[in-house]
């Protein structure tokens, strides 16, 4: 077992000055979800908990090397807005955001940041690394952690064949395997609710991705898919760290 804490905001001051000193701190992690709206069973944090999730344990396995930086639990989830309780930015105010905490990164000296995003309406947020490396001089890099699958192993794991999809087999079998809490049947009556989604083009997906959590989802999957995730996240930032 691993044993050593890489989380940046669960660090003291004295630790990270020590850690940074000693140059044993080389890469950081920054994990990019959202609050948003994941079907009638999922918690809204659901993008926030996975790319944190994967970011975590693959930190843990580069232990210590990497810190995780706080996680950006807002994203770009203006799509989403028809369902109470989402939160979202701006697309530019969220590039503003992350370009912060990287700035704030590289001037205490890392130099390597890896963006381990779990939220699909973030990715324009890769178009903007060549800037932000040209800027602050250092290698910084994106990244969706379901980019670690391929087509084959989708269709071997999941009965759906369908990643990452939303709040779906996928989403909720790594929910049940990472954090079980977070998933809610109880009081759940998908027909009874009769909802009236309104963004065209997801109105007839919304049950279909419903079903398959319920019915395809299980730990096993959640699992395998979360394992093959953190090692693949855990090999790219090892990546960069060794140039």
């Amino acid at each position: 077992m691993i044993i050593g804490e890489v989380r940046l905001w669960k660090l003291t001051r004295r630790q990270v000055r020590e850690a940074m000193r000693a140059a044993k701190i080389k890469g950081a992690i920054l994990p990019t979800g959202s609050t948003e709206q994941h079907n009638e069973h999922l918690e809204m944090e659901h993008d926030t908990a996975s790319a944190l999730y994967v970011s975590h344990q693959a930190a843990l396995g580069l232990y210590p090397q990497v810190v995780v930086a706080t996680p950006m639990a807002v994203g770009i989830s203006e799509h989403w807005m028809e369902f109470p309780g989402t939160l979202s930015l701006r697309p530019d105010t969220f590039v503003a955001v992350a370009y912060d905490i990287c700035e704030s990164l590289q001037r205490h000296g890392v130099e390597h940041i890896l963006v381990v995003n779990g939220h699909a309406g973030n990715r324009p947020l890769a178009n903007h690394m060549e800037d932000f490396g040209k800027r602050l001089g250092i290698d910084v890099q994106f990244c969706s952690y379901w980019e670690a699958y391929s087509e084959d192993f989708v269709q071997e794991i999941l009965d759906s064949g369908d990643c990452p999809a939303h709040a779906a087999e996928f989403e909720t079998s790594l929910a049940m395997a990472a954090f079980p809490e977070n998933i809610h049947w109880e009081g759940v009556d998908y027909e009874g609710a009769n909802l009236k989604i309104q963004r065209e083009g997801y109105a007839d997906r919304d049950p279909i991705y419903f079903r398959d959590g319920r019915d395809l989802a299980t730990p096993k999957k959640g699992r395998v898919m979360a394992d093959e995730a953190i090692s693949w996240v855990a090999n790219k930032m090892q990546g960069m760290i060794d140039g």
